[in-house]
């Protein structure tokens, strides 16, 4: 059962902001805090905070659990495609994992047509593109629809300008990012993965969009699954009872991931560029509830909310999970 409104509201001021653990090796990104242990192993803790328009908004409590365990449940149901660096998880909010190089090449599986960053297939097509990540598209697609089948468009893990670049599938072996074969790998297993996340959405009532993908490689030389895998954070999800008729009538879908906070920004006239506004508490809010649908619909689960503060409970935890602290 997802959290009431009044206690999500209450928790707003005690949302998860940063992991202070004594732990070597400390690495920070926009939602995860990870630390060096012993044996090669990775501890990452997976934070409250919010990011869109390249930069931190907000934490949003129970967000951090969400991307967590839903990770973790993902890691689990795709282990038959490729193996993952997840090695345990011993509190809501961490996961214990194994070590691996990331390689430096973000692998985004598209089903549908859509989107309005720069780096979007519908943002370039929209400008009258045709030959788009090395892939051509016919004249008269609409935004949103689907695609004949789903296709894979790479872009490098920030560039020289601190941003996504566009890649093709060849340049990424032309540049020297990948090798072939170790390319060919991943990209079978993106497409294995975004089927199989595809299938489950649907039984759940949901499209998967379109999603990113991390791999990288461990200290044997394999290929791991890295990162998160199909949350609202790193997919695009839509409601799937309403998408058709939507479609039809030239609509917007049903959202229903983290542009959601991205459509409240520019509601109010905000797309990215100076300081950002303050919104309304109860757009949080109702960010957590959403987040916590979307994980009791794709798991079967009901959500069990972990204590607050977390951090306590996050020393607590590790510790009784034999974690050296």
């Amino acid at each position: 059962m997802t959290v009431p409104k009044e206690q999500i509201e209450q928790l707003l001021p005690k949302a998860f902001l940063k992991a202070d653990l004594p732990l070597p090796g400390r690495h920070s990104g926009k939602v995860r805090d990870g630390f060096a242990f012993k044996q090669g192993n990775r501890l990452l803790v997976t934070t409250d905070r919010l990011s869109a328009f390249d930069r931190v908004l907000a934490a949003v409590p129970y967000k951090g659990q969400v991307l967590n365990q839903l990770s973790a449940w993902w890691f689990e149901h795709t282990l038959g495609i490729i193996p993952n660096h997840m090695i345990s998880v011993p509190d809501p909010n961490a996961m214990l994992c194994r070590e691996a190089q990331p390689f430096p090449v973000e692998v985004i599986v598209r089903g549908y047509i859509t989107g309005v960053t720069s780096t979007a297939l519908w943002y370039r097509y929209s400008l009258g593109e045709r030959e788009i990540y090395g892939y051509t598209f016919p004249d008269g697609l609409r935004k949103n629809e689907a695609l004949p089948a789903p296709i894979i468009t790479p872009t490098t893990k920030g560039g020289p300008t601190g941003h996504d670049e566009r890649l093709t599938c060849v340049e990424v072996v032309e540049k020297g990012l990948l090798d072939r074969q170790t390319w060919d790998q991943i990209q079978a297993a993106a497409l294995a993965l975004f089927r199989r996340g595809q299938e489950i959405a649907n039984k759940a009532g949901l499209i998967l969009v379109d999603t990113k993908y991390e791999f990288g490689s461990a200290p044997d030389g394999s290929i791991l699954l890295i990162d998160e895998v199909h949350t609202p954070d790193s997919s695009r999800f839509w409601k799937l009872s309403s998408y058709e008729q939507l479609f039809l009538a030239s609509k917007e879908p049903e959202l229903f991931d983290k542009e959601f906070v991205r459509l409240a920004y520019a509601g109010i006239g905000y797309r990215g560029d100076g300081e950002p506004p303050a919104l309304p508490a109860q757009t949080w809010v109702e960010t957590s509830l959403l987040y916590q649908t979307i994980y009791e619909g794709l798991t079967g689960l009901p959500f069990s909310p972990g204590e607050y503060p977390v951090e306590e409970r996050l020393v607590k935890n590790l510790r009784k999970a034999g974690l050296p602290l």
